[in-house]
């Protein structure tokens, strides 16, 4: 991921037809609509343009990149990416204790709690 400076802060948004229609519906002006094919490509120019500060994606997004990269994105803070649960099917909950030991680098782990 590379890193950004200066004045950035863009969002896009990536994901599938209804998603894209969703978002733009409340304002988004930067959406990318994507299919399965395209997905793990557009992603990359997104992300390697530097031009977002954050990057929400949809979790079929998430699940067409390879691992590493999939592991690189939810690591990065800038951008920082988002993925979301699509408009329809399953989903994938991320825990809140997990987000924010990887967006802020904090715990919420009490110990001796489990």
């Amino acid at each position: 991921m590379p890193e950004v400076s200066g004045d950035a802060g863009r969002t896009v948004v990536l994901g599938e037809r209804a998603l894209a229609i969703g978002f733009r519906l409340i304002g988004f002006k930067d959406v990318v609509e994507v299919t399965p094919e395209t997905s793990a490509l557009e992603f990359r120019k997104i992300v390697d343009s530097g031009d977002y500060s954050l990057v929400i994606a949809s979790q079929s997004v998430a699940k067409s990149l390879p691992e590493a990269v999939r592991h690189q994105a939810e690591s990065s803070l800038r951008p920082l990416v988002v993925f979301v649960p699509p408009p329809s099917g399953e989903y994938e909950i991320e825990s809140l204790s997990t987000l924010a030991k990887r967006v802020l680098g904090v715990s919420l782990a009490v110990p001796g709690v489990s």
